[in-house]
Protein backbone atom coordinates (compact mmCIF):
# COMPACT_ATOMS: atom_id res chain seq x y z
CA UNK A 1 0.00 0.00 0.00
CA UNK A 2 1.39 3.58 -0.92
CA UNK A 3 0.07 6.80 -2.39
CA UNK A 4 0.81 9.22 -4.81
CA UNK A 5 -0.12 12.82 -4.66
CA UNK A 6 -1.53 14.73 -7.67
CA UNK A 7 -1.97 11.04 -8.94
CA UNK A 8 -0.66 11.43 -12.82
CA UNK A 9 -3.77 9.50 -13.98
CA UNK A 10 -5.64 12.97 -13.73
CA UNK A 11 -2.74 15.04 -15.59
CA UNK A 12 -4.17 14.20 -18.94
CA UNK A 13 -7.54 15.74 -17.67
CA UNK A 14 -6.04 18.75 -16.87
CA UNK A 15 -4.08 18.67 -20.48
CA UNK A 16 -7.14 18.16 -22.28
CA UNK A 17 -8.72 20.95 -20.60
CA UNK A 18 -5.96 23.31 -21.64
CA UNK A 19 -5.75 22.58 -25.24
CA UNK A 20 -9.64 22.87 -25.12
CA UNK A 21 -9.28 26.65 -23.58
CA UNK A 22 -7.88 29.55 -25.94
CA UNK A 23 -4.18 30.35 -25.25
CA UNK A 24 -4.98 33.26 -22.75
CA UNK A 25 -7.48 31.23 -20.94
CA UNK A 26 -5.57 27.93 -20.45
CA UNK A 27 -3.39 27.86 -17.57
CA UNK A 28 -5.44 30.34 -15.00
CA UNK A 29 -9.28 29.72 -16.08
CA UNK A 30 -11.05 29.58 -12.82
CA UNK A 31 -12.62 25.89 -13.81
CA UNK A 32 -9.12 24.85 -14.88
CA UNK A 33 -7.34 25.74 -11.04
CA UNK A 34 -10.56 24.82 -9.70
CA UNK A 35 -9.97 21.12 -10.96
CA UNK A 36 -6.26 21.17 -10.83
CA UNK A 37 -6.52 22.25 -6.44
CA UNK A 38 -8.88 19.06 -6.32
CA UNK A 39 -6.49 16.55 -8.02
CA UNK A 40 -3.75 18.32 -6.01
CA UNK A 41 -5.94 16.80 -2.67
CA UNK A 42 -5.91 13.50 -4.00
CA UNK A 43 -4.29 10.12 -2.71
CA UNK A 44 -4.16 6.76 -4.64
CA UNK A 45 -3.80 4.05 -2.35
CA UNK A 46 -3.13 0.69 -4.05
CA UNK A 47 -3.82 -3.15 -2.50
CA UNK A 48 -7.34 -5.13 -2.99
CA UNK A 49 -7.16 -5.21 1.35
CA UNK A 50 -6.11 -1.70 1.64
CA UNK A 51 -8.85 -0.68 -1.09
CA UNK A 52 -11.09 -2.11 1.08
CA UNK A 53 -10.06 -0.74 4.40
CA UNK A 54 -10.27 2.46 3.08
CA UNK A 55 -13.96 2.03 1.86
CA UNK A 56 -14.71 0.82 5.07
CA UNK A 57 -13.81 4.38 6.43
CA UNK A 58 -16.60 6.46 6.56
CA UNK A 59 -14.87 9.58 7.60
CA UNK A 60 -12.75 8.80 4.42
CA UNK A 61 -13.88 10.60 1.39
CA UNK A 62 -13.48 8.43 -1.64
CA UNK A 63 -13.13 10.37 -4.93
CA UNK A 64 -12.82 6.87 -7.10
CA UNK A 65 -11.69 3.04 -7.31
CA UNK A 66 -9.76 2.10 -9.68
CA UNK A 67 -10.08 -1.64 -10.87
CA UNK A 68 -8.26 -3.64 -13.59
CA UNK A 69 -10.97 -5.52 -16.21
CA UNK A 70 -8.02 -8.71 -15.88
CA UNK A 71 -9.84 -9.23 -12.15
CA UNK A 72 -11.35 -12.07 -11.50
CA UNK A 73 -15.00 -11.65 -10.04
CA UNK A 74 -15.59 -12.83 -6.62
CA UNK A 75 -14.06 -12.44 -3.13
CA UNK A 76 -12.22 -9.70 -2.38
CA UNK A 77 -13.06 -7.84 -5.71
CA UNK A 78 -17.19 -8.29 -5.42
CA UNK A 79 -16.60 -6.44 -1.95
CA UNK A 80 -14.86 -3.99 -3.23
CA UNK A 81 -17.46 -3.11 -5.96
CA UNK A 82 -20.41 -3.68 -3.56
CA UNK A 83 -18.56 -1.19 -1.01
CA UNK A 84 -18.49 1.63 -3.53
CA UNK A 85 -21.51 0.73 -4.71
CA UNK A 86 -23.01 1.26 -0.94
CA UNK A 87 -21.51 4.41 -1.01
CA UNK A 88 -22.15 5.51 -4.38
CA UNK A 89 -18.52 5.78 -5.35
CA UNK A 90 -17.56 5.18 -9.00
CA UNK A 91 -15.72 2.01 -9.76
CA UNK A 92 -13.43 2.87 -13.38
CA UNK A 93 -12.35 -0.42 -14.79
CA UNK A 94 -9.08 -0.58 -16.82
CA UNK A 95 -6.72 -2.57 -18.72
CA UNK A 96 -3.77 -3.30 -16.48
CA UNK A 97 -1.40 -1.70 -18.20
CA UNK A 98 -3.52 1.57 -17.65
CA UNK A 99 -3.69 0.66 -13.87
CA UNK A 100 -0.30 0.27 -13.40
CA UNK A 101 0.47 3.63 -14.30
CA UNK A 102 -2.23 4.80 -12.06
CA UNK A 103 -0.88 3.05 -9.25
CA UNK A 104 2.92 3.28 -10.70
CA UNK A 105 3.19 -0.42 -8.75
CA UNK A 106 2.11 -3.11 -11.02
CA UNK A 107 4.28 -5.57 -8.90
CA UNK A 108 1.94 -4.66 -5.65
CA UNK A 109 -1.21 -3.24 -6.90
CA UNK A 110 -3.36 -6.60 -7.23
CA UNK A 111 -5.47 -4.92 -9.86
CA UNK A 112 -7.12 -2.35 -7.16
CA UNK A 113 -6.72 1.63 -6.11
CA UNK A 114 -8.60 3.95 -5.08
CA UNK A 115 -8.03 7.67 -5.14
CA UNK A 116 -8.65 9.88 -1.57
CA UNK A 117 -9.50 13.26 -1.33
CA UNK A 118 -7.61 15.24 1.36
CA UNK A 119 -8.24 18.44 1.75
CA UNK A 120 -4.99 18.93 4.28
CA UNK A 121 -2.74 17.69 1.44
CA UNK A 122 -1.04 20.89 -0.03
CA UNK A 123 1.84 22.23 -2.17
CA UNK A 124 3.20 24.95 0.81
CA UNK A 125 2.75 27.87 -1.59
CA UNK A 126 -0.94 27.26 -2.16
CA UNK A 127 -1.31 26.71 1.97
CA UNK A 128 0.88 30.08 2.15
CA UNK A 129 -1.57 32.22 -0.10
CA UNK A 130 -3.96 31.74 3.16
CA UNK A 131 -1.65 33.85 4.94
CA UNK A 132 -0.74 30.70 6.73
CA UNK A 133 0.30 31.32 10.70
CA UNK A 134 -0.08 28.08 12.62
CA UNK A 135 3.38 26.52 13.39
CA UNK A 136 4.91 23.77 11.49
CA UNK A 137 6.84 20.62 11.90
CA UNK A 138 9.25 20.09 9.32
CA UNK A 139 11.92 17.13 8.45
CA UNK A 140 14.86 17.59 7.54
CA UNK A 141 16.20 13.77 6.01
CA UNK A 142 13.87 11.72 8.60
CA UNK A 143 14.08 8.37 6.47
CA UNK A 144 12.85 5.55 9.36
CA UNK A 145 9.08 5.12 7.85
CA UNK A 146 7.89 4.24 11.86
CA UNK A 147 9.51 7.12 12.55
CA UNK A 148 7.69 9.36 9.77
CA UNK A 149 4.36 7.44 10.60
CA UNK A 150 4.42 8.56 14.28
CA UNK A 151 5.23 11.56 13.33
CA UNK A 152 2.45 12.07 10.91
CA UNK A 153 0.44 11.00 14.02
CA UNK A 154 1.54 13.20 16.88
CA UNK A 155 1.54 16.49 15.25
CA UNK A 156 -2.09 15.38 13.80
CA UNK A 157 -3.12 15.36 17.15
CA UNK A 158 -1.45 18.37 18.25
CA UNK A 159 -1.81 22.19 18.54
CA UNK A 160 0.52 22.27 15.37
CA UNK A 161 -0.74 23.40 12.61
CA UNK A 162 0.68 20.51 10.25
CA UNK A 163 3.48 18.87 9.06
CA UNK A 164 6.04 20.59 5.96
CA UNK A 165 7.11 17.17 4.30
CA UNK A 166 9.98 17.22 1.16
CA UNK A 167 9.43 14.70 -1.26
CA UNK A 168 12.83 14.08 -1.62
CA UNK A 169 15.12 12.94 1.18
CA UNK A 170 12.44 12.00 3.66
CA UNK A 171 10.85 8.12 3.74
CA UNK A 172 8.36 7.29 1.31
CA UNK A 173 4.51 6.93 2.40
CA UNK A 174 4.72 3.10 2.50
CA UNK A 175 2.48 0.54 4.82
CA UNK A 176 4.75 0.53 7.78
CA UNK A 177 4.13 4.72 7.24
CA UNK A 178 0.18 4.35 7.14
CA UNK A 179 0.41 1.84 10.23
CA UNK A 180 2.59 4.04 12.25
CA UNK A 181 0.40 6.99 11.88
CA UNK A 182 -2.60 5.36 12.72
CA UNK A 183 -4.77 6.26 10.32
CA UNK A 184 -4.17 9.83 10.87
CA UNK A 185 -1.96 10.38 7.53
CA UNK A 186 -5.45 11.01 5.65
CA UNK A 187 -6.63 13.60 8.44
CA UNK A 188 -3.79 15.89 9.03
CA UNK A 189 -2.49 18.69 7.17
CA UNK A 190 0.57 18.21 5.28
CA UNK A 191 2.37 21.01 3.08
CA UNK A 192 3.87 19.37 0.26
CA UNK A 193 7.63 20.50 -1.15
CA UNK A 194 10.15 19.23 -3.48
CA UNK A 195 13.14 21.39 -1.81
CA UNK A 196 12.85 22.37 1.77
CA UNK A 197 15.76 24.52 1.83
CA UNK A 198 13.42 26.56 -0.90
CA UNK A 199 10.23 26.17 0.91
CA UNK A 200 11.84 27.24 4.27
CA UNK A 201 13.36 30.24 2.52
CA UNK A 202 9.85 31.17 1.05
CA UNK A 203 8.39 30.89 4.89
CA UNK A 204 11.08 33.16 5.96
CA UNK A 205 9.86 35.82 3.68
CA UNK A 206 6.49 35.24 4.77
CA UNK A 207 7.72 36.02 8.29
CA UNK A 208 8.87 32.88 9.57
CA UNK A 209 11.49 31.63 11.90
CA UNK A 210 13.14 28.57 11.13
CA UNK A 211 14.20 26.73 14.52
CA UNK A 212 16.89 23.76 13.74
CA UNK A 213 16.72 21.52 17.31
CA UNK A 214 20.57 20.68 18.50
CA UNK A 215 21.99 19.70 21.34
CA UNK A 216 24.72 21.82 21.47
CA UNK A 217 24.71 25.46 21.99
CA UNK A 218 20.91 25.64 21.95
CA UNK A 219 18.47 28.05 23.69
CA UNK A 220 16.10 25.22 26.20
CA UNK A 221 12.92 25.15 24.51
CA UNK A 222 11.59 26.08 27.79
CA UNK A 223 12.79 29.59 27.70
CA UNK A 224 12.37 30.25 24.04
CA UNK A 225 10.26 32.78 23.04
CA UNK A 226 9.54 33.38 19.02
CA UNK A 227 8.43 36.86 18.03
CA UNK A 228 6.51 35.40 15.01
CA UNK A 229 5.15 32.18 13.42
CA UNK A 230 7.56 29.35 13.85
CA UNK A 231 8.95 26.48 11.48
CA UNK A 232 10.55 23.60 13.95
CA UNK A 233 12.80 21.24 11.83
CA UNK A 234 13.52 17.99 12.78
CA UNK A 235 16.62 16.58 11.15
CA UNK A 236 18.41 13.06 9.77
CA UNK A 237 18.14 10.18 13.04
CA UNK A 238 21.88 10.10 13.09
CA UNK A 239 23.16 12.86 11.65
CA UNK A 240 20.85 15.67 12.35
CA UNK A 241 19.77 18.70 9.90
CA UNK A 242 22.15 19.37 6.84
CA UNK A 243 24.38 21.85 7.06
CA UNK A 244 21.96 24.33 4.49
CA UNK A 245 19.43 24.45 6.70
CA UNK A 246 21.56 24.64 9.59
CA UNK A 247 23.19 28.10 8.31
CA UNK A 248 19.75 29.31 7.25
CA UNK A 249 17.93 28.88 10.53
CA UNK A 250 17.41 31.49 12.87
CA UNK A 251 17.42 29.98 16.11
CA UNK A 252 19.28 26.71 17.93
CA UNK A 253 16.33 25.30 20.43
CA UNK A 254 17.44 21.96 22.41
CA UNK A 255 15.79 19.75 25.06
CA UNK A 256 17.49 19.51 28.42
CA UNK A 257 18.37 15.98 29.22
CA UNK A 258 19.56 14.38 32.39
CA UNK A 259 21.88 11.36 33.17
CA UNK A 260 24.55 11.78 30.19
CA UNK A 261 21.44 11.20 27.50
CA UNK A 262 22.62 12.96 24.67
CA UNK A 263 19.54 12.94 21.83
CA UNK A 264 15.74 11.12 21.76
CA UNK A 265 14.40 10.16 18.88
CA UNK A 266 13.36 11.98 16.33
CA UNK A 267 9.63 10.77 16.52
CA UNK A 268 9.54 11.57 20.40
CA UNK A 269 11.05 15.29 19.78
CA UNK A 270 8.71 15.47 17.50
CA UNK A 271 5.57 15.04 19.87
CA UNK A 272 7.69 17.29 22.86
CA UNK A 273 7.82 19.83 20.44
CA UNK A 274 4.41 19.45 19.39
CA UNK A 275 2.29 19.52 22.38
CA UNK A 276 4.53 21.96 24.03
CA UNK A 277 3.20 24.73 21.89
Amino acid sequence: MTYRLFPLYYSQTLNNMSKSNPPSQRADSAEYLQRKSFFDQLITVYGRKPVVEILQDQSLKIYRVHLADSNRSGGIIDEITQLAAKRNIEVCFHSRAELSRISRNSKQDQGAACDIHCPGYLPYKQALETNLSGTLIALDGVTNPQNLGMIIRSVTASPAYGLLLPSKGTADISPLVIKASAGTLFKGNILRCDSLLTALKDFQQQGYEICTLSSHEATPIADFVPTGPVIFVLGNESEGVSKEIAALSDHRIGIPMANGVESLNVAVTAALIAFNL
